[in-house]
């Protein structure tokens, strides 16, 4: 048997090898639409800050429409997991870690735009990694910490007060019965340090509900007590 031929031999065995392989689970479970959407979500950052660093009335509305269409995404993707039955680990991954990405990306923007104050930022951002954290830390003990209504108000003041620092400029609104006249810098200024402030509280709330469940964990069974 010449080189030649045993080099394709171990070429087509390589091949046959490869054919055979089955796809790793995690592979298995990308491949779905919720997570074709968080996908399209984090693809969407660099055209959102792209936008952001013209600030001109034109550029600052793109970024918010791109912004809005990010936040839309994260809502249905969510929607169709459950109905779909399609929550996987690669979801579990991949949503909440584009949410914060995208979110980090707009607040930094807006510093660098100077639409917001620096140290909001900073305290929204340590929020979110003291929140992470607690959640790590009680999921490696098999605890959960379930989201309470002020991270909800939170996260949903945050997105409009974001898209509203995005589009900055003043706009005129045509609410049918009346054309009115909006600064929507201001308004996003208001929603995202009312944000900052619902931050804060469920932090604490968080940290709180942290402490019970090892407070709780640390108790002798009550069965046998």
């Amino acid at each position: 048997m010449d080189r030649a031929t045993r080099k394709q031999r171990k070429r087509e065995e390589r091949a046959r090898r490869r054919a055979a392989r089955k796809e790793s689970v995690l592979i298995q479970e990308f491949w779905n639409l919720p997570n074709m959407l968080t996908l399209g979500r984090i693809m969407l950052i660099p055209l959102f800050v792209w936008f952001t660093y013209d600030a001109d009335p034109f550029y600052s509305l793109m970024a918010g429409v791109v912004f809005a269409v990010a936040s839309i995404t994260d809502v249905v993707d969510g929607y169709l997991a459950r109905k779909w039955n399609l929550i996987t680990v690669v979801g579990k991954f991949m949503d909440p870690l584009a949410d914060k990405l995208i979110a980090m990306a707009a607040l930094v923007m807006m510093v660098r735009l100077g639409r917001i104050a620096a140290w909001l930022v900073i305290v929204l951002l340590a929020r979110e990694l003291i929140v992470s954290g607690l959640r790590t830390i009680a999921a490696s003990e098999g605890m959960v910490i379930a989201a309470g209504q002020e991270g909800k108000w939170k996260t949903s003041l945050q997105l409009v007060g974001i898209i509203s620092l995005c589009v900055h400029y003043v706009h005129p609104l045509d609410l049918g019965f009346r054309v009115v006249t909006v600064d929507y810098n201001l308004v996003g200024k208001t929603l995202v340090y009312l944000s900052g402030a619902f931050s804060v509280w469920s932090a604490v709330v968080y940290f709180r509900a942290f402490l019970a469940m090892l407070a709780r964990r640390g108790k002798p069974d009550a069965q046998n007590a």
